[in-house]
């Protein structure tokens, strides 16, 4: 076994067999021998302190003869220090940083302040981690071995959580120790194995190996009880008790230093040390544990030589090494805590003054900081400065840090709010939406000026909208304009296009303004001028426009939008925000050209920028360009892979709502109830996105139509039209025409008919003016039906919406029988009958497969083409290698490892019983 990692997790001084363990033991055996095998593992040990979790990580060394190993332990001085854990793990591997793809290692090297640039997209260094460390594994099995690793900063451990979560058959594994509830929900869903107290006999016999001597039946029960089975505390106890307390001779101490009380024990060992010793244990607690000649140099201006140190090793204390090491972690946080606040802040002092502040300026500032008392805008504006060089490097969490301990010492009222406005905000950035609320919430009322305020009141909206929580932020947000008045028009800007997203995807569940409110302040906000190039700016206009003018008047200033952004050259991020109110005009305008341009763009960029706050969303848009394609396996596919994204970065799981359209196509009955259902009774209605009550009764709108049940189709299709939901009620206007007219309401469908016509006209687009030809035909329903229904297939027909290209056909088909026109009917009806059964669209197979049964033709059963029975990511990595994608561009824009791509390519072989990628395209049914 070879360590290749800067320190190596502490081991007890009780090197023997661990004792009431065997089923631990077998279970992080099994993951390094999957890793020597060249699969993956990932196991977190859960536990109490002293519970065994170091003793395990040491057995799984053991085990690990063989591999390579890379080893840390986390530290509390390093908390505060973005990514300074995992430039210590990845020390072996730097010089490998160079040979990864351009945005990831761009990335890293911006991670660890390397390279100067914009701050580093988290989730993006996630993926170089997963790239460096698979590239290291094509060598060799590599094993991470992480103690402590809820001392690791922030970003750190987020990067590791990144990379356990995709591991596939790497060669890599990830063996992490984590005290219980110290890591929030970084980890979840990561493989843990919970630790707790050995049972009664092996804590007993434990016991009497650390004792070496007789000890009483009711003495050890009573200390087995008392540690529940810790075993650390009952080894702490074995050399602190007398033989007579052991015997049963001497009352034993109450209460037995279990659990909690852990800590005032080993405070009770330091204590008895010479003082110089207890010194350097505190200069040892908060050192850099990477760096011991600051720690020597701090010992030197307080007067402490190495020999302190002797009188620790000897109690076991300290460990002497490469690094000055505690026995146990635990020990640290006694030293640490039980030190007198005066002796903290001169430990604190000394090292400020043995760090260099030009090459270490960050950790100069935090030792700084520390070693005050009161406000001290000296050592606040440091902090700042060290805030902002921990965001350029993506270190947000750290950034927070810093600005919060700098507001704690920044004496201007006024500064202090700003300071804990930028917290809040790094926070956000962060994905930690508490801590967030937290920050805002210390900021005095009414203090910091207009702009702080107006900052301080949408960052609050924004912690609302990460929570999916949407109704209440409109209100939130026009308030904070007015706070802000003529300040900064751009910021007012800004608010008013969240504004306006957060009104529209809240629909009739908004609270505290309306939309119309909202529109009205966006406009008279961006005045007359009509020059400016913003993307979000036009979207803006054009939308505000739309609800308080009208269609018509918005039409003109949405193809502005959209024109502007699918020509922008220098699109180089994306914001969730922009992509949904993108897609909502392309949507609202029929240009589903357009829409398919611009979707693209934005999954191209977010995968070579490593957005993964955006892609998201932008995968969900791009499903919608292949339901309306009638490509439904595809639309699954970008369901999978939003849905793995989002969880990765802890978005809400809104489950399988966003597929009520595709169970809708499919005839999925069931399926789309329980999802319209939720999507209703939980998004709507609890968290406010009311957007998805229109979407929900739009599907049931389809669902219904496929089935024949037009009085049913007509109550949903009014339900998804009735709020006029920009981007979702043009959609769904043909729908309601047909469900109108077969239903018999002649009212509704006349009325429907002349505002479709109002808007098709206005958009001008093929799809537009094809859904109106076929819209006009139902109604009139006389000679003049057959033109307007053929003008449909034409229109519709130039653009890449095959479902509704089948639909026209089989509406036609459906008059010409009624017409008699048997021969004409069925040659309508085999094509709308051949299209749904190819793209699987069950429910308008059969009533296009009724219909020509009807013409005295009996429907042909017709099995779609034979798709392979992949899952969503095999069909996706098949499918760009079938288009020349190598195993490398695969693993970049799916965010795994090259070895992933090619173990899903072997099973896609297998299943398809090919040999090569030539042969992928045509087993994929692509034509």
């Amino acid at each position: 076994m070879t360590a290749t990692g800067t320190d190596r997790p502490a081991q007890d001084r009780d090197q023997r067999l661990l004792v009431g363990r065997s089923a631990e033991q077998a279970r992080v055996q099994e993951l390094v021998e999957s890793v020597a095998d060249g699969s993956d593992g990932v196991l977190v040990i859960v536990g109490e302190p002293g519970i065994g979790k170091t003793r395990l990580l040491g057995y799984g060394m053991q085990c690990a003869h063989g591999l390579r190993t890379m080893t840390i332990t986390g530290a509390e001085s390093e908390e505060q220090l973005g990514f300074a854990s995992l430039h210590r793990l990845l020390l072996p591997f730097l010089d490998r940083v160079a040979g990864l793809p351009p945005p990831q290692r761009d990335a890293l090297q911006a991670a660890f302040g390397i390279l100067s640039g914009p701050p580093a997209e988290r989730f993006l260094v996630g993926l170089a981690v997963l790239t460096l460390l698979s590239n290291a594994a094509a060598d060799g099995p590599l094993l991470c071995v992480v103690d402590d690793a809820h001392w690791l900063d922030r970003e750190s451990l987020e990067a590791l959580a990144f990379v356990g979560r995709r591991l596939q058959n790497d060669g890599i594994g990830l063996l992490l120790a984590v005290r219980s509830g110290a890591t929030g929900a970084i980890l979840d869903g990561l493989p843990s194995l919970p630790l707790v107290g050995l049972g009664d006999g092996e804590a007993r016999a434990l016991l009497a190996a650390a004792v070496g001597g007789p000890v009483a039946d009711d003495v050890a029960a009573r200390i087995v009880a008392g540690t529940r089975g810790n075993p650390l505390v009952l080894r702490e106890l074995a050399e602190e008790l007398t033989a007579e307390q052991m015997s049963g001779r001497a009352v034993l101490p109450e209460p037995l230093p279990a659990g909690p009380r852990l800590e005032a024990h080993f405070l009770r060992q330091v204590s008895g040390l010479p003082e110089a010793t207890q010194t350097l244990l505190l200069l040892v607690a908060v050192a850099p544990p990477d760096d011991p000649a600051v720690l020597w140099r701090a010992a030197g201006l307080l007067g402490i030589t190495a020999a302190s140190a002797d009188a620790a090793v000897r109690e076991g204390i300290l460990v002497l090494g490469a690094v000055v090491s505690f026995r146990h972690p635990l020990i640290r946080s006694a030293v640490y805590g039980g030190a007198p606040a005066a002796d903290r802040r001169g430990a604190h002092e000394a090292l400020a003054r043995s760090t260099d502040r030009l090459l270490d300026p960050d950790r100069f500032a935090w030792h700084l900081a520390a070693s005050q008392v009161g406000p001290d805008e000296r050592s606040a504006r440091l902090l700042e400065l060290a805030a902002t060089r921990a965001r350029s490097r993506g270190g947000f969490s750290v950034q927070a840090a810093l600005l919060a301990r700098s507001a704690e010492l920044t004496p201007d009222a006024a500064d202090r709010a700003a300071r804990l406005v930028g917290a809040a905000e790094a926070h956000l950035s962060a994905g930690d939406v508490t801590a967030a609320q937290e920050a805002l919430g210390r900021m005095a009322s009414g203090v910091g000026g207009a702009v702080v305020q107006a900052r301080s009141r949408r960052l609050y909206a924004a912690a609302e909208m990460q929570c999916a929580r949407t109704a209440a932020v409109p209100a939130i947000l026009l308030d904070a304009v007015r706070r802000l008045g003529s300040q900064e028009p751009g910021l007012a800007r800004d608010m008013l296009f969240e504004a306006l997203e957060a009104a529209m995807l809240s629909g009739d569940s908004i609270t505290g303004t309306t939309i119309d409110e909202v529109a009205t302040s966006a406009l008279a906000q961006l005045g007359g001028g009509g020059s400016e190039q913003d993307s979000s700016t036009l979207l803006l206009r054009a939308f505000a426009t739309r609800v308080t003018c009208g269609y018509a008047q918005a039409v003109p200033l949405m193809r502005v939008a959209v024109a502007a952004l699918r020509g922008d050259e220098h699109l180089i991020q994306t914001d969730p925000a922009v992509v949904v109110q993108a897609c909502l005009a392309t949507d609202d305008l029929w240009d589903d050209e357009a829409h398919r341009e611009v979707v693209q763009r934005f999954v191209t960029v977010d995968r070579q920028q490593g957005a993964l706050n955006a892609l998201p969303v932008s995968l969900l848009c791009q499903a919608a360009d292949d339901l309306r394609a009638g490509r439904f396996a595809d639309a699954e596919q970008r369901y999978a892979e939003s849905a793995t994204i989002g969880a990765m970065i802890g978005l809400p799981d809104v489950g399988p709502v966003h597929k009520v359209e595709l169970f809708a196509w499919l005839g999925c009955a069931d399926e789309l109830r329980s999802a319209v259902d939720v999507a209703i009774g939980v998004w709507a209605q609890k968290f406010g996105l009311g957007v998805l009550t229109d979407v929900a009764y739009s599907a049931l709108c389809l669902f219904e139509l496929g089935q024949c049940h037009y009085p049913e189709a007509l109550v949903a299709g009014r339900r998804a039209c009735e709020g006029d939901a920009p981007g979702h009620a043009n959609r769904r206007l043909p729908d309601l025409v047909e469900a109108a007219v077969r239903a018999g309401d002649h009212a509704v469908a006349t009325s429907t008919l002349a505002l479709l016509t109002e808007r098709a006209q206005a958009s001008g687009t093929p799809l537009a003016l094809g859904l109106l030809a076929r819209s006009r035909a139902m109604v009139v329903d006389d000679e003049q039906a057959e033109a307007h229904y053929r003008a449909a297939i034409s229109h519709i027909g130039a653009t890449p919406v095959r479902t509704e290209l089948a639909r026209s056909h089989l509406l036609l088909g459906e008059w010409l029988r009624r017409r008699k026109r048997r021969a004409d009917a069925r040659e309508a009806l085999r094509t709308a009958f051949g299209m749904f059964s190819d793209m699987g669209a069950a429910g308008f197979a059969a009533r296009a497969g009724a219909e020509l049964a009807a013409t005295g033709e009996r429907a042909r059963s017709r099995t779609p083409f034979a798709r392979p029975d992949l899952t969503p990511q095999e069909r996706q990595i098949a499918t760009m290698a079938a288009a020349g994608a190598t195993n490398a561009e695969i693993a970049s824009q799916l965010y795994i490892t090259s070895s992933t791509v090619e173990y899903h390519l072997t099973k896609v072989f297998r299943k398809l019983d090919v040999t090569s990628r030539r042969q992928l395209a045509v087993s994929l049914g692509e034509r």
